[in-house]
């Protein structure tokens, strides 16, 4: 009898270990629909707030501003994650791995993942385009602010995108996106996972965004003339607010007054 109890005990704490281990070399990755391992963050205990970055970008990058700390001082749940293709997320080089929403279908599957019923949302420049998606596809968004983006990405044929694509496969006639492929060629990133996601960025139309009903911010630099127009974008989304604050495309995001504007809007 004793030497049973002894194996159940020894059985019950190597089950765990191996259990715990799986845990940990599993790391904080949530396997979307297709199984890209989507990496994420989780701070905070509050209201959920799902921060979406830029192209070329990761989630980290949100921790150079001032609003991902201010988030968390306040109480609130902050959920970061790297989109498929970049970060420490899987960077699948095939067509169907970025065609279809599937940028959006990986957030709104981890946000089933978590159980969270409802969230606000912030994107930024890429992540605003992802984030308009998410409106249209995901009724768990209460309110979205959509930093550094105007109309542009409504247009399924916009220029930029289609130069990007084309650049970042080998074109070098196509100087209007010089810089954006310097970047990323200094940053040494995946070129291939980078020109899918230009290949199959979503546009969302006019007459869908007429049809958003939960409220928007639309944030712009005062220096930004990236994306678009603002106040056209404002115009399509019924309700929705425009505001300005300090900075350029790249340094808008980062400043104390983007997080006022953030927590003005959602408080």
């Amino acid at each position: 009898m004793k030497n049973t109890i002894i194996s159940i005990v020894l059985l019950l704490f190597f089950t765990s270990r191996m259990a715990s281990a799986r845990q940990e070399s599993a790391g904080p990755y949530y396997p979307s629909f297709d199984g890209t391992k989507i990496y994420y963050e989780i701070s905070g205990n509050g209201y959920p707030i799902v921060l979406i970055h830029g192209f070329s970008g990761s989630s980290q990058g949100w921790k150079d501003g001032v609003l991902y700390g201010n988030l968390l001082k306040a109480g609130y749940k902050v959920i970061l994650l790297d989109l498929r293709g970049n970060g420490r997320s899987d960077k699948p080089h095939t067509d169907a791995a970025y065609a279809n929403d599937a940028e959006a279908k990986d957030i709104m599957g981890l946000i089933s993942f978590l159980n969270i019923k409802k969230y606000d949302m912030v994107g930024y420049s890429r992540g605003s385009i992802i984030a308009s998606r998410l409106l249209v596809l995901d009724g768990r968004v209460n309110k979205t602010v959509m930093g550094g983006m105007g109309d542009a990405y409504t247009n399924p044929d916009w220029p930029r995108r289609i130069h990007a694509y084309r650049a970042l496969m080998g074109d070098k006639n196509l100087h209007d996106v010089d810089d954006m492929v310097s970047y990323i060629r200094s940053q040494h990133l995946d070129e291939a996972a980078l020109a899918l996601q230009q290949k199959h960025q979503p546009s969302t139309s006019s007459q869908e965004l007429s049809k958003v009903k939960k409220p928007v911010m639309i944030i712009r630099g005062t220096e930004d003339k990236e994306n678009g127009s603002e106040t056209r974008l404002q115009q399509l989304i019924p309700g929705s607010k425009l505001t300005y604050v300090p900075g350029d495309h790249n340094t808008a995001s980062k400043n104390n007054q983007f997080s006022a504007a953030v927590f003005f809007f959602f408080q």
